[in-house]
């Protein structure tokens, strides 16, 4: 069973919400936006222009009106639905998706990225 990132009632209050999963100097550091559907996304955090994380300032993923995500370094634009950049330095590319599962008003990464993120530390032998 994989660890709650955050409810459903957290996510609402600011639209979106930033998470660190697993252990180690590696974690997986991906984000969550909740989309107009009211459905849930998970992104990998990290710019598809230049590597870095989305936030300069923690859970600040979103525009000031919520409509798009943005990238607090370069200002570029990015669906909530697709991940896909509408404008900036990264135009046309996408953010990567996570699979997530909502169960019982709880957000959770879904098995099978917490298995593959375990597999990755291993690999690199960071963990004990």
């Amino acid at each position: 069973m994989t660890a709650t990132l955050c409810t459903i009632e957290e996510l609402a209050q600011t639209g979106s919400r930033g998470f660190r999963a697993g252990e180690g100097e590696w974690p997986l550091k991906g984000f969550l936006v909740l989309t107009d559907a009211g459905s849930v996304r998970a992104w990998l955090n990290v710019c598809p222009h230049a590597g870095h994380p989305l936030d300069l300032v923690p859970h600040r993923f979103l525009t000031s009106d919520r409509a798009y995500i943005q990238c607090s370094s370069h200002g570029a634009l990015f669906e909530r639905d697709s991940g896909r950049c509408i404008a900036g330095p990264c135009l046309g590319r996408n953010l990567r998706p996570l699979d997530i599962e909502v169960v019982a008003g709880e957000v959770r990464l879904a098995s099978t990225v917490a298995e593959a993120d375990n597999a990755r530390r291993n690999m690199s032998g960071l963990t004990k």
